[in-house]
């Protein structure tokens, strides 16, 4: 009798849990099916450059910006210098990171109000993190000199999530 009991509670436990676990399976899948109406992060997306470029910024009579490609920026007041990535078939935001090691400490480091922005303890590196539009799969930045930037070689190093996808190295030029 134990026997039979036993397999009957066994039988029954399985033919539970059969429904069961097909309810939470078919209730997965049309989770699965509906997720595809979200916007994807940024880190689940593949992300591929198409084209990098780094120099000085110049605005055209059009009000078009343009880079004027260089690794020699002359440190004159004023003076806008950066970079800009095109991503390959990209649609949406892009959280990125940007790197910049500086050859000493500026006298003064300053950025646009709102920026998640942070100093390293010595003030030869900043790190700027930012989730902006990218029309176009488009994603730039830009800095301006200021009086006591020093002279030297710099280094941009720009991430999306924690994958390095460019690295600029130039120099800051004394004026003749």
């Amino acid at each position: 009798m134990r026997t039979w009991a036993t397999i009957a509670v066994l039988a029954s436990s399985c033919l539970i849990f059969g429904v069961i676990s097909s309810e939470v399976i078919a209730g997965t899948s049309g989770v699965a099916q509906n997720a595809a109406s979200f916007p994807t992060p940024t880190s689940l997306k593949n992300i591929t450059v198409s084209n990098s470029e780094f120099g000085l910024k110049r605005i055209d009579s059009e009000g078009n910006v343009r880079i004027l490609r260089t690794i020699r920026v002359p440190l004159q007041q004023g003076n806008v210098y950066g970079w800009r990535i095109k991503l390959k078939d990209y649609q949406g935001e892009v959280k990125w990171r940007e790197v910049l090691h500086l050859p000493k400490p500026p006298e003064t480091w300053g950025t646009d109000n709102g920026e998640d922005f942070s100093i390293s303890a010595d003030g030869t590196t900043s790190i700027t993190r930012r989730t902006q539009p990218a029309p176009d799969g488009v994603i730039e930045n830009f800095w301006t000199i200021a009086p006591g930037d020093p002279v030297g070689k710099y280094r941009i190093e720009v991430y999306i999530d924690d994958r390095l996808i460019g690295t600029f190295e130039f120099e800051v030029i004394p004026l003749k």
